[in-house]
């Protein structure tokens, strides 16, 4: 490096140490910093960008430096402008710092190769010093051991780690002193310099005081105050890639997942392994010939190259599911379902016919589920839902089944009407373990004890057909349903209900008398509205149901030939469109090709 009295530095010399190397060994030096430095590195700073950061504590490390060994520092020029900043990509800060080494009559120190070679031309003074950037052996990288799971640096801390694997680690001191700032900031610069190099980083969240960055199979997190107290660069490293034989899945998980499972969910608290099982699904759709693409932020999916990882679409979920439906997967896994806008495009997604699977995070399967409760609407649960895996410590702790049934609720009393409600079984027992269904104007999960509710009101199998028998006189399709040992429900067209109550009542009260029991008289199908007049149209790989526009944006529930089929929101377009691939497309085209009746209640 040419020997020199006055030079002046730009950001690429002060982020990379360069400059400080500079002053530490040069003597009778006159240091010129032009303001538009300055000014850039505190607007990357202020918008979280740890590059900002980093180049203001350089200054101040250079500061000190500079006042042990009498170095005068100066800071000169003007402050950029708004079209400067705007430009800035463009080279327009660079070349007002070119400005100020003319004016100056200093050496330009840099390490921004394009930025020498443009100062050459101009006939500016120039020290190009290239910066040599680790890819390897970086700091962080000596604190893991091969059973280390984590490592938790902050500032004035002792160095932590959780070794082990998920469900049985502990948490061990990897130092004997705590961490100094410096250290931390060191550490900081060589994730960073990484960043901006290697094919295999990337920068996944950047936020006023917090970045995430994903460095091969490292999710970095760092945290600045105002944010956090303190420092501190959390690390965490995926510990295995498994396959599903790993699980040791039943024959009847196993053929769920190959044959329907289109709606599921992954549920655990965290590092339970839940991201684990949804990386080795995917790796199984992808072996069994689907298309399979992923959802995530950080994108930190262990996959081969042939799964295709999306971020958020600037900043945006929804933008990228706009493009997701273009590409037309067969399987998407969502990394992180969390927020209530997660949970619509989750829902949009598989309501389009794309198979999805959602990790979720939860202390219990059923937790997981009403999570959606309150984000949808509860009868369209089971079309966006049809499995939870419920994870902890690594293994499949057990699995529910979700489906939509109309009937009364387990343990109501007589005054209770059936409704449509969300049972929820045991997958592997069919064990029914929770209804869901409306009370009043909420939701509720009632968890059910099958061994308990098996004891029956005593009815006589002849008193029940003898009540059949009097009623299918007007309806041969009539249902009874027997509340207790002194009222029943009888079920019927609607058409029938005018005749067989009377008038007045008078023929359902003589019915009463020869039966010697209460009688309510319900349409066979719960009313969940009126019925709307629609058309259907095919086309492509959809159908289209399409409404008077004075129904957009209300409930529309479709039956064929009086047996619920699915419920879902009348669109902006007014029409609701169903993939003929998934289970409701196959229904309502062999409904359609059958002409069988399909009504629609709103």
């Amino acid at each position: 490096m040419t020997k020199v009295n006055k030079i002046v530095v730009d950001t690429s010399a002060i982020i990379h140490g360069t400059f400080r190397d500079f002053v530490e060994k040069e003597k009778n030096l006159e240091v010129i910093i032009p303001i538009a430095v300055l000014d850039e590195l505190q607007a990357q700073a202020s918008r979280g960008r740890e590059i900002g950061f980093i180049g203001l504590e350089e200054l101040k490390k250079v500061r000190q430096i500079a006042d042990k060994r009498d170095i005068k520092i100066v800071f000169v020029g003007e402050r950029p402008s708004m079209d400067d900043i705007k430009l800035a990509k463009s080279g327009r800060i660079d070349a007002i710092i070119r400005d100020v080494a003319k004016k100056e009559n200093a050496v330009l120190l840099t390490g921004d190769y394009v930025q020498a070679l443009v100062a050459e031309a101009e006939g500016t003074k120039v020290s190009h010093v290239p910066h040599a950037i680790k890819t390897s052996g970086l700091i962080f990288e000596k604190l893991f051991t091969g059973d280390t799971m984590s490592v938790h640096l902050k500032e004035n801390v002792i160095p932590m780690a959780k070794r082990g694997k998920p469900g049985n680690f502990n948490l061990v001191k990897i130092a004997d002193k705590p961490i100094k700032k410096e250290e931390l900031e060191d550490i900081i610069k060589e994730i960073t310099e990484v960043t901006r190099v290697s094919d295999d980083a990337t920068m996944e969240i950047v936020r006023n005081g917090a970045t995430v960055i994903q460095y091969g199979h490292y999710r970095i997190s760092i945290a600045r105050p105002p944010f956090s107290d303190g420092l501190e660069v959390t690390i965490i490293r995926a510990m295995v890639k498994l396959g599903l034989d790993d699980y040791n899945l039943s024959e009847k998980l196993l053929a769920r997942l190959k044959e329907r499972a289109e709606g599921v969910l992954i549920a655990g608290p965290p590092g339970s392994g839940k991201t684990t099982l949804a990386a080795s699904i995917a790796e199984f759709y992808k072996d069994q010939g689907k298309i399979v693409k992923t959802l995530e932020s950080p994108r930190d999916l262990q996959v081969s190259d042939e799964i295709t990882q999306y971020g958020p679409l600037e900043g945006d979920f929804e933008k990228t599911a706009d493009i997701l439906l273009l590409v037309r997967p067969d399987y998407t896994i969502y990394d992180e379902v969390r927020k209530t806008r997660d949970f619509e495009i989750f829902s949009d997604l598989r309501l389009a016919g794309v198979g999805m699977i959602g990790v979720v995070h939860a202390s219990q399967a059923i937790d997981a589920l009403q999570r959606f409760m309150g984000r949808i609407e509860l009868g369209m649960i089971p079309h966006v839902l049809d499995t939870i895996i419920f994870v902890k410590d690594g293994h499949i702790k057990n699995v529910l089944d979700l489906a939509m049934v109309v009937k009364v609720p387990t343990g109501m009393t007589e005054e209770d009407l059936s409704r449509p409600l969300v049972e929820v079984r045991d997958f592997e027992t069919g064990q029914l373990v929770y209804e869901i269904y409306t009370f009043g104007e909420e939701n509720v999960v009632i968890p059910i004890d099958e061994k308990k509710t098996a004891k029956k009101h005593p009815i006589r199998k002849l008193a029940t057909e003898r009540i059949l028998q009097e009623v299918r006189r007007f309806d041969d399709a009539a249902q009874v349903e027997v509340v207790s040992d002194n009222k029943i429900v009888v079920k019927v067209d609607n058409k029938i209900i005018p005749r067989i109550i009377g008038r007045e009542g008078e023929t359902v009260k003589k019915l009463e008398e020869v039966l010697g029991i209460h009688i309510d008289i319900e349409p066979r199908i719960p009313s969940m509205g009126k019925e709307a007049h629609f058309k259907m149209s095919e086309g492509g790989n959809s159908i289209d149901l399409f409404f008077d526009k004075s129904l957009i944006e209300r409930i529309a529930s479709i039956y064929i030939d009086e047996e619920f089929l699915f419920s879902a929101t009348v669109g902006k377009k007014a029409s609701i469109r169903v993939n003929k691939d998934s289970d409701i497309g196959k229904s309502l085209m062999k409904a359609m090709v059958s002409k069988k009746k399909i009504k629609v209640l709103v």
